[in-house]
């Protein structure tokens, strides 16, 4: 399985002016179209975008919710190693085996087709 890493930006509040674009939602429009295209070259992935909750303070004592709009975006991650389970190493563990591992010799292993791993004895 393919690890990833994510990278998450604010989408643009408003809009961005360009020769030949023209409006609200055309600029808008460009502004956007220019922040994935920047990912983009950087390698990164669009997924999606989402609105969230964020809690904000507001004055000394009192915080509301703020709604901010993010793009997530996603490329195969390269120098992440990755994670171990704890639920898949729990199942791993020997049940108080007292018997030594067998060695396998690689010179009474038959050979495999190619594309195909060894078989163990």
């Amino acid at each position: 399985m393919t690890a990833y890493e994510y990278r998450v930006i604010p989408a643009p509040a408003k809009g961005r002016k360009a020769q030949g674009v023209k409006g609200a939602d055309a600029r808008f429009a460009h502004a956007l179209q220019e922040a994935m295209n920047e990912q983009a070259a950087h390698g990164w992935e669009y997924q999606r975008s989402d609105i969230l909750p964020s809690e904000e303070r507001q004055g000394l004592t009192s915080s509301h919710t703020v709604y901010r709009s993010v793009l997530v975006f996603r490329r195969p991650a390269t120098d992440i190693a990755p994670q171990a389970d704890p639920a898949i190493d729990e199942a791993d563990e020997p049940e108080n085996n007292t018997e030594e591992p067998k060695a396998y010799e690689s010179e009474s292993a038959p050979e495999a087709e190619e594309g195909t791993p060894p078989e163990r004895p």
